[in-house]
């Protein structure tokens, strides 16, 4: 590995302008072909898991699944009412010109007649649409069109319409608002942050466009990929909160060992010889990290569900380019830009100007004070730091997950207040069970008595609401049991309610009939399905996930030690920021402060999601200070002072690179889904944990006190500090395999 990172690093350095277009035109080639095949959506057969989507899979297959709607809600204008029949009448005279006008609509399946509420102060029309239910968001505005219309048509009514495609319609809007905004917080901070670790305009703004380049890249090759494995809406989202962080963050080591290079060489080496120096120290380090962190997520492969398929796909292509940047169009522009530099430092000596001093990788007075309490009394600073960090875990044992439903979106979108208004109005029509039976055609009168009984079961039950209906299909294998719930999907009533179905009305009816096969389906029934079956391959996922970060940290540094430790570690940093998670968002103390409305839980996706993600990440710091280290003990230096000097040239790195990170993460905090604002905290606050506690305290206690042990079974300090390959101008390279 490192042979092809030299190797790469030094065909850039000695044709910079070719590497340097070379890798515009394949941004540009990847956003050109992306663009031309497209995106390939995930499906809603995509997202099916356990009993619910066993249930959905049967009544497609008789044409009897749940079609997506629209309601439109009729009532008076604020401050007055729909008194009288003369207001009635008004309202219905609407109903009924919006009926006509939907039924005009190609993206319409049906109008349901008008409904008023029990109170008798709003009508309720809903319209079924064409398709599935994720295609429907893409069709809703030609209802919203027809709603509009009626509205000018009766001014003195007030027309509203909601319904789950206005609802994602109106999410997808405010995500990308969100990140819109979280780009106008990010760059300027991180390009402020790149200006005082470099000092210069010049150096800071490599980084930024190397990242945003990788971006572009990224986005453009993820729609290639999607026919592979398919998008779920949110791989964008993935590309640029982890292509912004990893992208400065590779491109930060590399500039900053180059320029640490450039300041020991005091002019006595090439751009080129520099370039090459870099590559094979700190360039080896980002390839490390890199593979860590494509390894670590692709362990989310193995939860076989599309949404973290498509987030692992996405981080998975954006570090891989994010890689490939760092390997070629990096090297070329240090060689372009440190030719300049020695063209200005040339004009300056012919003028007697002294040269200017280029900065160099320092450790710093505060990190020397940060770091003495390790050196000082490692035990102590081990136990007492790793004591609050199994502090700071204790929460996660309250950790309580739930998938998170429509009714957690944020009221700042229209089509949810007016959800809201219609579960006011019509709580009979809150939550929908549909038990599906599949069965002979020759036993559909026998599956029809079965559900007639159990539909008189949910009668007695105070958890089900009247109205229930039941519908065959043209074949009579398929029959669908639409059972009411007047609470809202997320409450322990409709939990309740699934419960009771499940496990005591369906056994004693259809479950009687042979041969059989039935199931419930709904957004309860999602809900509850969703993280059993993540639960289900949690072990796997975790167990594959440490399996990997220590087979590519032993791999990494031929150390089975440092391979124990980086889990170790790993799990701890991970363990502490999630626990700050359960503490912050499954309380309500800081939903002022962070602008949120706690659900009492973590959404489904967030814990497995971030586990991965945090092991890769942490991989990132822990690859780059224990490069360090092992490079000062290669070269002979006793492991103790390796240990402190890796830790100290490292420093300010690693505090640009957390300060970027963070600022990537905290920008996701402000925004409106909570999902969004779960992730964002909890990557923050694991960088930090990462950055100052971890890298600052656990791991240069724990080094210092196995010593020598911290290399077994090799032994790097008995190895020569360098090898006979030579660079431009005969300058050696540093060993750091």
């Amino acid at each position: 590995m490192n042979s092809l990172t030299v190797r790469a690093a030094r065909w850039s350095a000695r044709h910079p302008w070719r590497a340097v277009v070379g890798w515009l035109v394949f941004v540009a080639l990847c956003l050109v072909v992306g663009g031309a095949v497209g995106t390939n959506s995930a499906t809603t057969a995509d997202y099916r898991v356990g009993e619910a989507g066993r249930a959905e899979a049967m009544a497609a297959e008789g044409h009897l699944e749940r079609r997506p709607t629209e309601q439109v809600l009729i009532s008076a204008r604020p401050g007055g009412a729909l008194d009288g029949q003369a207001g009635k009448r008004a309202a219905e005279a609407a109903a009924r010109d919006l009926t006509a006008r939907m039924k005009q609509v190609p993206e319409v399946a049906s109008v349901a007649a008008p409904l008023w509420s029990g109170d008798g102060r709003i009508l309720m029309v809903e319209v079924a649409i064409k398709g599935e239910e994720l295609d429907a968001d893409a069709k809703v505005g030609a209802l919203v069109e027809q709603t509009e219309a009626v509205q000018k048509s009766h001014p003195r009514l007030l027309l509203e319409e909601t319904g789950s495609p206005s609802t994602s319609k109106g999410v997808d809007q405010q995500r990308n608002d969100d990140l819109a905004l979280s780009e106008k917080i990010t760059l300027p901070v991180t390009l402020i942050t790149l200006l005082i670790a470099f000092g210069s305009v010049v150096m800071a703004t490599v980084p930024l466009l190397l990242a945003l380049s990788s971006i572009a890249a990224a986005i453009g090759l993820s729609m290639v990929v999607s026919h592979v494995s398919p998008d779920v809406g949110v791989g964008t989202n993935v590309i640029l909160m982890i292509g912004l962080a990893v992208g400065v963050d590779y491109t930060l080591f590399y500039l900053k060992r180059e320029r640490e290079e450039r300041a020991r060489a005091g002019g006595r080496l090439s751009s080129e010889a520099l370039v090459e120096l870099a590559a094979a120290t700190s360039g080896r380090a980002v390839v490390v990290s890199g593979l860590a962190v494509m390894a670590s997520t692709a362990t989310l492969y193995l939860a076989s569900d599309v949404i973290f398929s498509s987030l692992a796909t996405g981080t998975i292509v954006v570090v891989l380019v994010a890689v490939a940047s760092s390997l070629t169009a990096l090297p070329a522009l240090l060689v372009v830009l440190g030719k300049r530099a020695e063209r200005k430092a040339l004009r300056r000596a012919e003028r007697g100007k002294p040269a200017r001093r280029t900065r160099g990788e320092g450790g710093g007075r505060i990190w020397a004070a940060l770091l003495r309490p390790a050196a000082r009394h490692p035990l102590a600073t081990l136990c007492v730091s790793v004591l609050a960090l199994l502090a700071l875990a204790v929460p996660l044992g309250q950790l309580k997950i739930t998938e998170m439903s429509r009714d957690t979106h944020s009221r700042a979108i229209p089509a949810m207040r007016v959800y809201d208004r219609l579960n006011d109005a019509f709580p009979e029509r809150r939550v929908t069970h549909d038990v599906v039976v599949r069965a002979d055609a020759s036993r559909t009168e026998e599956v029809t008595g079965a559900l007639r009984r159990l539909a008189g079961l949910a009668d007695r039950d105070p958890l089900f609401a009247d109205g229930s209906r039941i519908d065959t299909s043209a074949d009579h294998r398929i029959s669908v049991l639409r059972l009411k719930v007047p609470y809202l999907g997320n409450s322990p009533q409709a939990e309740a309610s699934l419960d009771h179905l499940r496990h005591d009305y369906l056994p004693a009816t259809v479950g009687r009939i042979e041969g059989a096969e039935y199931g419930v389906s709904g957004d309860v029934a999602r809900y509850a399905d969703y993280p059993a079956h993540q639960n289900s391959k949690l072990p796997l996922v975790i167990g594959a996930l440490l399996l990997v970060t220590f087979v590519m940290t032993v791999y990494a540094f031929r150390s089975v030690v440092l391979g124990l430790v980086g889990v170790v570690l790993n799990l701890l940093s991970a363990a502490a920021a999630l626990g700050l998670l359960v503490l912050v968002f499954q309380n309500t103390w800081a939903e002022g402060l962070l602008d949120f409305h706690s659900t009492g839980s973590i959404g489904s996706r967030v814990p497995l999601f971030l586990f991965v993600i945090l092991f890769g990440l942490s991989m990132d710091y822990q690859v780059f200070v224990v490069s360090r280290i092992r490079e000062a003990a290669l070269a002979g230096v006793p492991t103790r002072q390796a240990v402190l000097d890796g830790l100290r040239t490292s420093a300010s790195v690693v505090t640009s690179a957390a300060v970027v990170m963070t600022t990537v993460f905290v920008s996701f905090v402000f925004l409106h889904i909570i999902e969004m604002k779960q992730i964002g905290f909890v990557l923050a606050a694991a960088v930090l944990l990462d950055a100052f506690v971890v890298r600052v305290m656990v791991l240069p206690a724990a080094l210092l006190l196995l010593g020598e042990a911290t290399w077994w079974p090799s032994r790097p300090g008995r190895r020569p500090a360098a090898v006979p390959d030579q660079a431009p101008h005969g300058q050696p390279v540093v060993d750091v395999r």
